[in-house]
């Protein structure tokens, strides 16, 4: 009896495991539909991914491990996206960051990268442009992040997130430190307390508060200690000013 030859069989195809020294991405996202497309892109492309649904549990991962770059949607629950960034630069965690936002108008890219991220797309995406995306942040040398703001004799590392008056270290909580950030950004300008909402605290209505004065007089008494010549300045009727020559 002659038994037939089986017939030919095709192995089903298995993306192959990636490298040790493989990119390591930290994936942020709570929505199981683009988190699952997201991991199987990169995995097609070889990258080691990690993947948490909750701000509060990216923040732990992001603290204990060593991640090339991470991918942070911006709402996420327990701790939204640019909360969780901003505690990884407080923290000195300098790992490139990828914002991911449904919200696309500029005000909202901006305040993504001044929480700390690096880039922000807006959903949807196509996820050629994610990965392109992912690349360049790989290609960034280390030292490209040192971004130094400078306003008389005033200091600030936006990455190290440390200001210095003529060489003395300045201790500044991170409000304080977003307040004189955007002072020194807008030196000998008159900035009203609406704007200071607005841009700082991000207020989209202005309610009657004291909260731009006590935090301005806070800051002063740390940047303007006594026997220095004060910088920063009331204005009568207006707002105020960081005034520097």
């Amino acid at each position: 009896m002659t038994v037939p030859p089986e017939p030919n069989r095709t192995e089903p195809a298995f993306p192959s495991p990636p490298r040790e020294d493989a990119p390591r991405i930290l994936l942020v996202e709570d929505d199981s539909k683009i988190a699952q497309e997201v991991i199987e892109e990169l995995e097609s492309r070889h990258y080691h991914v990690q993947h948490e649904v909750s701000g509060a549990a990216g923040l732990a991962m992001g603290l204990n491990a060593h991640f090339d770059v991470m991918i942070v949607d911006r709402m996420l629950p327990e701790l939204d996206g640019l909360g969780l960034i901003e505690t990884l630069r407080e923290r000195r965690v300098h790992v490139p960051v990828l914002v991911l936002s449904a919200l696309s108008a500029v005000d909202d890219r901006v305040s993504g990268l001044k929480a700390g991220g690096d880039d922000y797309l807006t959903k949807p995406f196509a996820m050629e442009e994610l990965a392109a995306r992912l690349e360049a942040l790989l290609r960034r040398p280390d030292n490209s992040r040192h971004t130094m703001l400078r306003a008389g004799p005033l200091e600030m590392d936006l990455i190290e997130r440390t200001v210095m008056r003529e060489g003395v270290p300045i201790e500044l909580l991170p409000r304080e430190f977003r307040l004189l950030e955007y002072l020194m950004r807008r030196p000998n300008q008159v900035l009203t307390r609406n704007m200071l909402l607005e841009d700082v605290w991000n207020y989209r209505f202005i309610p009657q508060t004291n909260l731009v004065d006590v935090h301005i007089g806070k800051l002063r008494r740390k940047i303007d200690e006594s026997g220095r010549p004060p910088l920063i300045q009331s204005i009568r009727g207006a707002g105020f000013m960081l005034r520097v020559s």
